[in-house]
């Protein structure tokens, strides 16, 4: 995405870059049962996919995305989240970086059809 070498400059373009393009950042990895199914490394994150957290502070913690942020490139899942001090809970941010998906959410038409193509094109 950037040419930059500067970490700056890197987050700014990224920042600064649309929506289209910040879709890129919210790609995790999937478990191997997947990538032989689908015959894909990696897949855009959607809410409903259920995930498995690899690095950070919930680590091995499994659940169901629950909303996706695009504009920020943040996802929240269920059961991770924090008390404030008024007691309220709220959901921690997490980066699809830090994730893989275990299972995914079939019910989108579009995304079964992407879905499809893709394994008839990985078996080829």
């Amino acid at each position: 995405m950037s040419e930059s070498v500067k970490p700056s400059k890197q987050r700014k373009e990224l920042r600064e870059s649309p929506l289209h393009k910040k879709k890129s950042v919210l790609n995790a990895h999937l478990s191997k049962e997947l990538r032989k199914e689908l015959k894909k490394r990696a897949l855009q994150v959607r809410a409903g996919d259920k995930a498995k957290i690899m690095k950070g502070k919930f680590k091995k913690k499994e659940g169901k995305i629950t909303k996706v942020n695009h504009k920020k490139g943040f996802l929240f899942m269920e059961k991770i989240t924090r008390k404030k001090s008024d007691g309220t809970e709220v959901f921690i941010p997490l980066k699809a970086s830090n994730l893989m998906l275990i299972e995914l959410e079939r019910k989108d038409e579009r995304r079964t059809k992407f879905l499809s193509k893709a394994k008839k094109a990985g078996e080829s």
